[in-house]
């Protein structure tokens, strides 16, 4: 009964924070219009603090490990969660490169809106090119832009292999890519982390929200790298940059239990933990 009513009483505090802190960033950004350096630290700003407010109603306590970079910058990470988001904008006034189709969810499409997020259609052929090109102005604009290589959330047992498309332009440029590795805990006696906090294999949104929201609490580890990574080649640059972040990296669960849960579903998908039913709409 209490954990319900916890959730609950998150998921309230979710909207009222959530609400004026974008009603705030869209005010702000239409006054400050004509002075696109101040529109860029207003939203940054905005998103910085909406993510702080979200991690408090969500019992997300974040640990930071070296420092972080100042802007202009582009950075790398791993990708977990959709709470990445919000982990990452505790740290960073950023913005974020994200799949198109997170433009048309509800709400959180007109928050990623809000903060100048930079979307990608894979399925259009100019769209890398396009992608490319907001990218470099957000940087001659000031801005900290992050993006993540992985294409696709992981469960948490290792990275996942980064595509390098995404890194033509520093490469380009001549560069420096900086990077950071994400981490979750939970305490014991709730739902892993690998199950409530990371959102991979198919997971559905709304039960998958629904667990992370019954958590106690959730501890987040950022690990920002000593150094940023300079190549000549994107593919070298990805590798280099993958092999920083693994070596950084603190896995959440094995590889052997990931492996179980996926043969589960093959097998017998009634058997698996709810969260692991059905499916979503994709990752960020």
């Amino acid at each position: 009964m209490f954990v319900r009513v916890r959730a609950n009483f998150r998921l309230l505090l979710l909207a009222l924070v959530t609400l004026p802190c974008y009603l705030g960033v869209l005010l702000g950004s239409l006054l400050l219009a004509p002075w696109p350096e101040w529109r860029v630290r207003w939203r940054g700003g905005g998103f910085r603090l909406w993510s702080r407010l979200v991690c408090a109603a969500l019992a997300i306590r974040v640990r930071r490990e070296g420092p972080a970079p100042r802007p202009p910058f582009l950075l790398v990470s791993n990708h977990l969660s959709y709470v990445d988001i919000v982990v990452l904008g505790t740290q960073l006034p950023c913005i974020f490169v994200a799949k198109a189709e997170i433009d048309g969810w509800p709400v959180f499409g007109a928050l990623c809106r809000a903060v100048e997020t930079i979307f990608i259609d894979r399925k259009a052929r100019r769209a890398l090119h396009t992608v490319l090109d907001k990218i470099e102005r957000g940087l001659a604009a000031g801005q900290a832009i992050v993006i993540f290589p992985e294409g696709t959330s992981g469960a948490g047992d290792r990275v996942l292999p980064f595509r390098s498309p995404l890194l033509e332009l520093p490469v380009k440029l001549e560069r420096p890519v900086h990077w950071a590795a994400l981490g979750y805990s939970v305490p014991p006696g709730g739902a892993p982390a690998h199950l409530a906090v990371t959102w991979w294999g198919d997971m559905p949104l709304g039960p998958h929200l629904k667990e992370l929201l019954r958590l106690g609490r959730v501890e987040a580890t950022v690990t920002f790298g000593a150094s940023p990574v300079v190549a000549t080649d994107r593919k070298e640059l990805a590798d280099r940059l993958h092999r920083e972040v693994s070596a950084a990296f603190r896995p959440l669960v094995a590889t052997d239990e990931v492996e179980r849960l996926l043969a589960l579903k093959a097998t017998d998908p009634a058997a698996l933990p709810y969260v692991l039913r059905g499916t979503h709409q994709g990752e960020l």
